[in-house]
């Protein structure tokens, strides 16, 4: 892909985490301490179960070396600013989804490379030679991810009056930023754009649901309360798709495997609504 179109990507992206940093605070992270139950059973979720789901999606449909790679790419990304948005019109645990974020987000800098890796080596063919430059991978992962986020941290420590005001302006211009991407995505892939639908389309159909449904089920058997539950199942269902797509265009120089969270993108906003409708069902009522 050509490399502007990779630079405007990771230019939107880190426009993105620094919105997110804006609504953090370094209270956020305290929450670990104060909420661990939840806080462990929704970084299992969001580490261990949903790579451990994009596998066995990928193997037990046998899908194509591309598509695999995307729904492991995916899989493999923390929750971004989206979730704690659909949390909050779900009636969730807000404090715990902004501390599942948080912590997820500088967690899963160390484990994307890893699991990129694993996913390259497992599922890519002799003919279809991909590398995985792990440490490059990492370094950008901090600079799209860690360094705008803490920056953000830091305005709204040291400018609360104003970091308060560019949330919402930030939030949206990210909402625009992702429909962007997604178009430009399927520009640019429009010659291919219908086959990989009917491929891709499936998994993150099952990806999506899954992810939900296991993270609210788990939450329910530790016994944690309905809104703590519907936080760990957004959670673990809302990926960082913008994050997704520009690794596939930087790190692994691929715009074919960010067709799956490019669909995704569009999908789990369906299922969240599903949740936000039914949440008196749920059991949350306020």
């Amino acid at each position: 892909m050509d490399s502007t179109v990779g630079i405007i990507l990771a230019i939107s992206l880190i426009i993105i985490m620094f919105g997110m940093g804006l609504s953090l605070t370094l209270t956020d992270f305290k929450q670990v301490f104060k909420f661990p139950k939840a806080i462990i059973i929704g970084l299992c979720c969001q580490i261990i179960i949903l790579p451990l789901i994009g596998y066995s999606i990928a193997t037990a449909l046998q899908l194509s070396p591309t598509t695999a790679i995307g729904v492991m790419l995916l899989s493999a990304c923390p929750g971004g600013p989206t979730s704690n948005m659909l949390t909050f019109l779900a009636k969730g645990d807000l404090a715990l989804s902004v501390s599942l974020t948080a912590v997820a987000s500088i967690l899963t800098i160390f484990t994307i490379p890893l699991i990129v890796q694993f996913a390259v080596e497992e599922f890519s063919s002799a003919s279809q030679a991909i590398s995985v430059d792990a440490p490059t991978m990492l370094k950008q992962l901090l600079v799209i991810v860690l360094i705008p986020v803490s920056i953000g941290m830091w305005v709204k420590h040291k400018f609360g009056t104003f970091a308060s005001r560019m949330e919402k302006p930030v939030k949206i211009i990210s909402a625009i930023i992702f429909i962007l991407v997604i178009v430009g995505i399927t520009l640019s892939l429009r010659d291919v754009i219908v086959s990989y639908l009917k491929e891709a389309g499936l998994p993150a159909i099952l990806l999506n649901i899954c992810t939900m449904t296991i993270g609210f089920l788990l939450a329910v058997l530790f016994k944690l309360n309905r809104k703590q539950a519907i936080s760990i199942s957004i959670e673990t269902g809302i990926q960082n798709g913008t994050l997704a797509i520009t690794l596939a265009t930087i790190a692994l120089n691929n715009a074919e495997f960010s067709i799956v969270p490019a669909i995704y993108g569009l999908l789990m906003y369906i299922s969240a609504t599903i949740i936000i409708l039914t949440r008196k069902s749920l059991g949350v009522t306020n």
